[in-house]
């Protein structure tokens, strides 16, 4: 489900935008627990993933392109 980009690779606005949609939803790692989500139907969706309490948590920050890298 995800599309690793690697540690040493720094994700783009450029990445982002040109990120497909494919038949289950994956993720785009921006490092520190942020990711952009690519659903099924094209859209993409900004969250953050965090621990509380020891509790996996997800926030929804936004979508993608009104909330953008840059």
């Amino acid at each position: 489900m995800n599309q690793d980009i690697g540690h040493n690779k720094r994700v783009t606005d450029a990445t982002i935008r040109n990120a497909k949609p494919k038949d289950k939803p994956y993720k785009i790692g921006a490092g520190g627990g942020l990711y952009c989500e690519v659903y099924p139907n094209g859209s993409k969706q900004w969250r953050l993933e965090y621990r509380l309490g020891g509790k996996e948590n997800r926030y929804a920050m936004g979508a993608y392109p009104a909330m953008s890298l840059g």
